[in-house]
């Protein structure tokens, strides 16, 4: 069991940064594929990033590539998204998620545990 939960999100201006963490407790994170995720209002709930439990490997929405950077400490138990160049498409409430399973899936319905939400407005 894994509980995950989020912060860093808030307002900002279009072309500003945020960075997300994600802090999970319960047992043996880093055998866990971590995972962010983001629901705009009166949309699905879309893949964004992804990355794999202890060489780092990761995956990325083609939306996001270039901007964002997914990255985890396991010895702190948290994964971070570092979000760069923002865009008022990116308005949405961004959710970490773990999976059990093998690799970087952006398939919503493998992962095991969801955190909380945390909000992200970007201003025009």
């Amino acid at each position: 069991q894994v509980q995950l939960v989020e912060s860093g999100g808030g307002l900002v201006q279009a072309g500003g940064s945020l960075r997300l963490s994600c802090a999970a407790s319960g047992r043996l994170f880093s055998s866990y594929n971590m995972g962010w995720f983001r629901q705009g209002p009166g949309k699905e709930r879309d893949f964004v990033a992804a990355i794999s439990r202890s060489v780092g490997i990761t995956n990325y929405a083609d939306s996001v590539k270039g901007r964002f950077t997914i990255s985890r400490d396991n010895a702190k138990n948290t994964v971070y998204l570092q979000m760069s160049s923002l865009k008022p498409e990116d308005t949405a409430v961004y959710y970490c998620a773990a999976r059990a399973g093998w690799g970087t899936s952006p398939t919503r319905q493998e992962y095991d545990y969801w955190g909380q939400g945390t909000q992200v407005t970007v201003s025009s």
